[in-house]
């Protein structure tokens, strides 16, 4: 992560380095949110129907063709119904920032960020975002936008389900710990409805 902002409002991804992969945490994470809403066996039915369930016994560590975890993302979605599926793969999308905050942050930059005023430190965790975009998106075409209030748009999102609530629960885990306790996410546009992804930080009013 970087201490330096573009003087550019716009900053693209290099998502075209790795066109069709993404992180094995889209699964691995995915399978912990599954077993917690439904048990254990549900979960292997659910990697079965996904065509998957050998990652259950030896769990992927590196990275995986786009098209498994979106196959995973339907069945869940075939398997629980609409509602359920949201809950799990927002619990899915929030361990994912977890581990990416415990993991793949360093411990300098998660100090600097937390300690910035929060119009800063949304821009540059943003760009820090962008620049890794190619673990969550995919072949995906990513832009984000560092005017405030930023924002990150991904253009045929491999993984888009209705409202991308695992994509939402990622950055909000990620903007909850680096920027703001209030931060969400809000889901403007979305791949499902015919149109790019976009997801847009704001801070919760406090009642």
């Amino acid at each position: 992560m970087t201490a330096h902002i573009s003087t550019s409002s716009l900053a693209r991804s290099p998502a075209t380095h790795h066109p069709s992969v993404v992180g094995p945490n889209a699964i691995l994470q995915t399978a912990t949110a599954i077993r917690a809403f439904a048990g254990d066996a549900e979960c292997r039915q659910v990697f079965a129907r996904a065509g998957l369930d050998h990652y259950l016994d030896l769990p992927p560590s590196q990275m995986l063709p786009e098209n498994e975890p979106a196959r995973l993302f339907a069945a869940i979605a075939d398997q629980f119904g609409r509602e359920d599926a949201k809950h799990i793969l927002h619990e899915a999308g929030t361990l994912t920032g977890e581990y990416i905050l415990a993991n793949r942050i360093p411990a300098f930059a998660r100090v600097i960020l937390r300690i910035l005023p929060r119009f800063l430190s949304a821009r540059l965790l943003m760009k820090a975002i962008a620049k890794h975009a190619w673990t969550f998106a995919g072949s995906g075409e990513v832009s984000v936008s560092l005017r405030w209030p930023v924002s990150i748009r991904i253009t045929d999102n491999p993984l888009a389900t209705p409202g991308c609530p695992w994509h939402l629960a990622v950055f909000e885990a990620l903007y909850r710990n680096l920027v703001s306790p209030e931060a969400v996410f809000i889901h403007t546009d979305c791949c499902c409805s015919g149109r790019g992804c976009r997801s847009e930080f704001r801070l919760r009013s406090r009642s």
